[in-house]
């Protein structure tokens, strides 16, 4: 598990512009099964996520009319608890950190892997993210 004062920071990024932290696995269970859409970054301290997950998921949210109804984020090697309830409903995609999951109606619509985010800029990430919430966040 990553020291707190590492993890802070890197978690205040999202919840600063209204990710809501999921800490518990009925937290999960919770907030995948409302109606609507769920945007859930799955955070960590590697490179690719500070330098185009995190700026990439604000900017998608920052930068279009049709957003999901609920951001929410879980740490990967921090909410460990959590991010195991998080990965069952994220099957049949295997662990990936960081990863950025749209669900609709509990049912997962949309997902970028890591392998998807390392070696891309942010911009990238933002636009994939964009026509994701064209489709589904009307």
């Amino acid at each position: 598990m990553y020291p707190e004062e590492i993890v802070i920071p890197m978690k205040e990024e999202l919840t600063e512009h209204g990710f809501e932290e999921l800490l518990t696995p009925s937290a999960v269970d919770d907030m995948v099964a409302q109606p609507g859409t769920t945007l859930v970054m799955i955070n960590s301290v590697c490179g690719c996520s500070a330098g185009s997950a995190r700026p990439g998921v604000l900017m998608s949210v920052h930068n279009t009319t049709n957003k999901p109804d609920r951001l929410a984020t879980v740490f990967a090697g921090f909410d460990i608890d959590a991010l195991r309830k998080l990965r069952e409903h994220l099957l049949p995609y295997p662990p990936s950190s960081p990863a950025i999951a749209l669900f609709k109606d509990g049912n997962l619509v949309h997902m970028i892997e890591r392998h998807q985010i390392e070696g891309r800029p942010a911009q990238m990430i933002a636009q994939n993210l964009i026509a994701s919430f064209e489709e589904y966040c009307k």
